[in-house]
């Protein structure tokens, strides 16, 4: 399975890695040629740089449908768009799954209520401040017990 990933950094290249490391086929794409270190530190407890390992990595923007395409989203079974940006998260998301047929595709959305919206329009939303806020309840709920 081809996995795209759009963003490389810690949630971006944590997944990056540990789809390399199931045997999936991984590209990255990132604004940020620096953000390539993510993907070589600690990769399988090994000392070779990610391409070794199998990986792809592609510096460009993820608004232009050129990088896009130089990642290969027209190969990618799964996209995860896990920008810093919600506004980009969903714009490349819907790119992904309407302009390219990807049948897989995951957004990061930081705002719980875009979050919600977006799901509904099917996208698969990741939304950790949603799931922060469900931990704090949830640790309230205890009633101080620990």
């Amino acid at each position: 399975m081809m996995v795209l990933i759009v963003g490389a950094g810690r949630v971006g290249s944590a997944v990056a890695k540990s789809s390399l490391a199931a045997g999936h086929t991984v590209s990255v794409l990132d604004e940020d040629p620096l953000s390539h270190e993510r993907l070589d530190a600690g990769q399988a407890g090994q000392d070779i740089s990610w391409e070794e390992a199998g990986g792809r990595f592609t510096v460009g923007t993820a608004i232009e449908i050129d990088a896009l395409v130089a990642a290969g989203v027209e190969e990618a079974d799964v996209f995860i768009a896990a920008t810093r940006g919600d506004n980009t998260n969903i714009l490349v998301a819907q790119v992904a799954k309407k302009r390219y047929g990807v049948e897989r595709v995951i957004v990061r959305v930081l705002d719980p209520a875009r979050s919600d919206w977006y799901a509904k329009q099917g996208l698969h939303t990741v939304c950790a401040v949603k799931l922060g806020i469900q931990m704090f309840e949830d640790a309230v709920a205890q009633n101080g017990s620990v």
